[in-house]
């Protein structure tokens, strides 16, 4: 299905690309009145990313009419196809609207809610690393209901014989990209040919799952609050998603008893005191949460990028939207780990869309932060003596 306008003097708009999301409501002369398209989320959410095409010379304004939905960094722009992204800035936006001048040899030029991270930036990383099958093997959870393959992930020691596993699941919303950046940050880490990662090879298996909703990330659905309710609410029954549905029979079978940390990785709302900061959520499982506090403590210690983690801001159970009425209904997938046999810890963790206290967030400072974390692995164990 085809998904594209234009106006008279030829500017055309369209999301017929992976990750595509937006309604042309009208082309009025210089702006172009937009809304995201929610297909099947039950109320409202965020998630767009379209392109423009025979726009040079122009300058146009982009009007959302479906609430404010740009985030504290403007739009991320991209003009070579979507490989590369930045921010286009706070200035360029007034309420619901941004506008962007576009240069004489402007060609398509992409604008999203953030970051892109889809199939083709994974298959890069793999093809980056693709060389070291002694610690990466790239394999196949199942298939969606669209028919799309969902990847798993074997990274660290893959021999049968490593100390600890580690379990880690990303995009159970598809929408939330800037947590994808950071998990390719925390596998480039543990491949590098560092202290670290040499640690994390010899006594660590990773599981890892980059897309639990595969169909939404490339069709650029909004994935949260999907009805009749969304992945990360398929963890309790008989599970509705094929990916959710094959980690729950995999996983313990995998794990033999030596799954010591489990972590989701999402990003919360796009703005906000709380959706500004880096921060794990607490569970109501009070002695999963100390360990969780304990490798937070870790966290601050060891960690040398540019977005900051501080364990103050993290979200105990009870505060703010972290409550019994959130989960209902369904169960998390960090609920559903915590209980998994020798699990030691079973979490999750947000990271802003664009600002994390007071630093942007990008593709490079996401996967810098991705870095930290799995630093903290290697020293909690160690230290720790788990």
């Amino acid at each position: 299905m085809t998904h594209a306008w234009k106006n008279e003097e030829g500017v055309a708009v369209d999301c017929d690309f992976p990750g595509g999301n937006i309604i042309v409501d009208r082309i009025e002369g210089d702006t172009i009145a937009v809304r995201q398209d929610l297909r099947d989320t039950k109320g409202d959410w965020f998630y767009w990313c379209f392109r423009v095409r025979r726009a040079a010379n122009r300058a146009l304004t982009f009007r959302f009419t479906q609430g404010d939905v740009i985030g504290v960094l403007g739009p991320a722009v991209s003009t070579d196809e979507g490989k590369n992204w930045s921010w286009l800035g706070k200035e360029a936006v007034d309420d619901a609207t941004f506008r962007h001048a576009f240069p004489a040899d402007a060609g398509e030029v992409r604008f999203c809610l953030a970051m892109p991270y889809l199939e083709t930036n994974l298959q890069e990383f793999i093809g980056r690393h693709g060389g070291d099958s002694q610690h990466l093997k790239a394999d196949v959870l199942c298939r969606t209901k669209k028919g799309r393959d969902v990847e798993l992930l074997h990274l660290g020691r893959l021999d049968g014989k490593s100390d600890h596993r580690v379990l880690i699941t990303c995009r159970h919303h598809a929408c939330e990209m800037m947590a994808s950046h950071s998990l390719e940050g925390l596998m480039e880490a543990v491949l590098a040919e560092s202290e670290q990662g040499k640690w994390l090879r010899e006594h660590v298996e990773f599981l890892i799952v980059p897309f639990m909703d595969k169909d939404g990330v490339e069709n650029g659905d909004q994935g949260k609050n999907r009805r009749p309710h969304d992945h990360n609410r398929d963890y309790a029954g008989e599970s509705i998603y094929p990916s959710v549905r094959a980690l729950r029979q995999l996983a313990p079978r995998w794990a033999g008893g030596r799954l010591r940390f489990a972590l989701d990785m999402h990003c919360p709302y796009i703005r906000g005191e709380q959706d500004e900061f880096i921060y794990f959520v607490g569970s109501p499982n009070q002695e999963n949460w100390e360990r969780v506090k304990r490798f937070s403590g870790v966290l601050e210690t060891v960690q040398t990028g540019p977005l900051v983690f501080s364990s103050e801001n993290n979200l105990s159970f009870g505060q703010a939207w972290n409550t019994c009425g959130n989960y209902h209904p369904g169960k998390s997938f960090s609920r559903w780990a915590a209980g998994l046999p020798g699990i030691f810890i079973g979490t999750s963790i947000e990271i802003p869309y664009a600002n994390a206290s007071g630093q942007a967030v990008t593709a490079e400072t996401a996967r810098a932060f991705g870095r930290d974390l799995a630093y903290a692995l290697h020293w909690f164990w160690i230290k720790m003596s788990v």
